[in-house]
C-alpha cells in the first residue's frame, strides 16, 4: 500500500520541479550580488570618503540588517502569496538601490541607499527561495535546497573576477550603476516564471507537519524553544563565517598583496563553498540536517584556527579554499533542519527568522571585526572572537543532537 510519503512525492512535477529549480537558481545568483559587491569596493570607499575602516563597514552591516530584515517580511509573504510577486518587487529594488548608491555624496547616504533598498532586495533573494523550492522536492529536498543557496556563492565567485580591475579603472561608481540596470534587466522577467504557487500544499503540509511534530517530540523542545536555538547557533556561526568573508580583500591590501589578490582568494572561497553547500545537501539526505550542520561548524571552527599562524600569500589562497570547502553548506543546513522539524506551511517565515539571525551574526561580525582591528591593528582577536562564537554554534547543535538521539536510544 503507498505511503503517505508516496503520494507527496507524486503531488510534485519532477519535470516543472527541475525547471523550477534552474529558474530559483539564476533569481538567487543574480539577487545575491548585493551581498559581495560592498565587500569589493569598501577599500575605495573608504579611501574616497576618507573615513577609518569600521566607518567604511557601516554601509555593509546596515545592508545586512535589512537583508535580514527581507528574510522575515518576505518569508512571511511568500507563505500566503507565492514567490512571483516578492521577486519583481526585489529586482525593482536591486536596480534602484544600486543606481543611487552610485550617485551619493557622504557616508551617510550611502549607508542608508546601499542598507535599505539594496539589503531588502537581496533579502528576498535568499532565505524565501530556499523555503519556496523546499516546497517542490521530498526525495531530494536537501540537494535542491543546497543548490538554490549555491547562488549566494556563484554570485561571491564570478563577482570578484569581472569586478577586481574595473574598480580600479572604472572606479566603484559606474560599476554600481551597471550593476543596477543588469539586476532589474533580469530578475524582473524571471520572476513572472514563478507563477505557481505550489503542489498540492495542503496535502504536503499535513504529511510533514506530522513529520515534524515527531521530529520535536523525540527532541523534548517546543516549536518556540528549536526556533530560538536555531537563531542563537546562526548567529553565532555566523559572526564567525563573516571575518573571513568580510575583511579578506581588505587584510590582503593591509599585507601588501592588493585587491586583485584579495578578490581572487574570496572568488576561491566561494568556489570552495559551492562545492561544499552541493555536497552538504547530499549528505543532508542521507544523515539529516543537523548532523551536517554539526560537521560544517566544526570544520569552520579549523579553518578559522589555521589563519592565525600563517599569513603568506600562497598560504592565505590556500587557507581560504579550506575555509570556503568547510563552511559552505551551514547555512542551508538551517533550512533542511527547519523541514525536518516544524511545519511546511510555516517554512516561510520560519527559515527567514533563522537566516535573520544568521545575518545579523554575519552583520555583527563584519562590523566587530573592523572595530576590532582599528583597536587592535591586527585581524588576529577578530579571529578568536569568531571562534568563540563558533563553539556556541556547536554546543547547541550537539544539544540538539543529543535530544533527538536519546528517545531513539531508550526505545532500542
Amino acid at each position: 500500500m503507498p505511503s503517505d510519503r508516496d503520494h507527496e512525492v507524486r503531488a510534485v512535477d519532477p519535470r516543472y520541479a527541475a525547471f523550477r529549480l534552474a529558474v530559483t537558481l539564476a533569481l538567487a545568483t543574480i539577487g545575491s550580488i548585493g551581498l559581495w559587491s560592498y565587500v569589493i569596493v569598501m577599500p575605495a570607499v573608504q579611501a574616497e570618503f576618507g573615513v577609518d575602516r569600521a566607518t567604511a563597514s557601516i554601509p555593509y552591516t546596515v545592508s545586512m540588517v535589512f537583508f535580514a530584515l527581507g528574510n522575515i517580511v518576505v518569508g512571511r509573504l511568500i507563505d500566503r502569496i507565492g514567490m512571483m510577486l516578492p521577486a519583481l518587487a526585489a529586482g525593482v529594488a536591486l536596480g534602484a538601490g544600486f543606481a543611487a548608491s552610485s550617485a551619493v555624496e557622504a557616508m551617510w547616504q550611502l549607508s542608508i541607499v546601499h542598507g535599505v533598498l539594496i539589503g531588502i532586495g537581496t533579502g528576498s533573494m535568499f532565505g524565501p527561495l530556499m523555503a519556496n523550492i523546499s516546497h517542490w522536492f521530498v526525495r531530494r529536498r536537501g540537494i535542491a535546497v543546497a543548490t538554490v543557496a549555491c547562488g549566494n556563492y556563484f554570485a561571491g565567485m564570478l563577482l570578484p573576477l569581472v569586478l577586481q580591475d574595473a574598480v580600479t579603472v572604472e572606479g566603484w561608481r559606474p560599476i554600481y550603476l551597471a550593476i543596477g540596470l543588469f539586476s532589474a534587466a533580469t530578475i524582473v522577467p524571471l520572476a513572472f516564471l514563478l507563477r505557481s504557487e505550489g503542489p498540492k500544499r495542503d496535502h504536503v503540509d499535513r504529511i510533514t507537519g506530522i513529520a515534524g511534530t515527531e521530529q520535536l517530540r523525540m527532541a523534548a523542545f517546543t516549536p518556540r524553544a528549536m526556533q530560538t536555538l536555531l537563531a542563537i547557533a546562526g548567529f553565532g556561526c555566523c559572526v564567525a563565517m563573516s571575518m573571513p568573508q568580510v575583511h579578506l580583500v581588505a587584510y590582503c591590501v593591509d599585507l601588501g598583496y592588493g585587491i586583485a589578490r584579495g578578490a581572487e582568494m574570496l572568488s576561491l572561497m566561494l568556489a570552495a563553498g559551492v562545492v561544499s553547500r552541493l555536497a552538504s545537501g547530499v549528505l543532508a539526505d542521507h544523515i539529516g540536517g543537523v548532523r551536517t550542520l554539526l560537521l560544517g561548524s566544526v570544520l569552520q571552527c579549523v579553518a578559522l584556527a589555521l589563519y592565525l599562524p600563517f599569513d603568506g600569500l600562497v598560504a592565505l589562497y590556500v587557507i581560504s579554499f579550506v575555509f570556503g570547502l568547510f563552511q559552505g553548506g551551514i547555512v542551508p543546513s538551517y533550512a533542511i533542519i527547519i523541514r525536518e522539524y516544524l511545519p511546511a506551511r510555516e517554512a516561510g517565515q520560519r527559515i527567514g527568522l533563522v537566516i535573520f539571525a544568521t545575518i545579523g551574526g554575519m552583520a555583527f561580525g563584519g562590523w566587530v571585526s573592523g572595530w576590532i582591528y582599528d583597536l587592535t591593528a591586527s585581524y588576529r582577536v577578530a579571529l578568536l572572537n569568531g571562534m568563540a562564537w563558533n563553539f556556541v554554534n556547536m554546543a547547541i547543535m550537539t544539544l540538539i543532537l543529543w535530544r533527538t538521539m536519546r528517545p531513539r536510544e531508550a526505545a532500542a
